[in-house]
């Protein structure tokens, strides 16, 4: 039971990060004519380490682990324009398609998992 708990919170964390990245690049398109907005993100394969550690963790402390909590940073060396904005909606875009991709995995991988636990309550039938 301890190893289902440890990896629903996983897949929980992972979700929850998907989601917060899309957020903040959603954000920045929205800001694209914002004077002196700055582009921020979320570093995923740090933010996903970090969820994992704390996964492990939660394991030897009987599934218990602080949440997640991802954080944003501001993007360095991006083209400024003269009002000082500087996103890109090009680079946006690539990045919500990639976040969009991770979480569809995220989300095949918890129907995966509840699968899984459905077959075998069912005896493997």
């Amino acid at each position: 039971m301890m190893q289902t708990s440890v990896t629903i919170s996983f897949l929980e964390d992972y979700l929850r990060l998907t989601s917060s990245r899309e957020q903040v690049i959603a954000s920045n398109m929205a800001n694209i004519d914002t004077p002196g907005y700055r582009t921020r993100d979320i570093d995923f394969s740090k933010e996903l380490d970090r969820a994992m550690q704390a996964n492990e963790d939660g394991a030897s402390s009987l599934g218990s682990h602080p949440r997640m909590e991802p954080t944003s940073y501001e993007v360095r060396g991006l083209m400024e324009r003269a009002d000082g904005n500087n996103i890109d909606l090009d680079r946006e875009g690539m990045l919500l398609a990639e976040v969009q991709l991770q979480h569809q995995l995220g989300v095949q991988l918890v129907k995966s998992y509840f699968h899984t636990l459905l077959t075998a309550i069912d005896g493997g039938a």
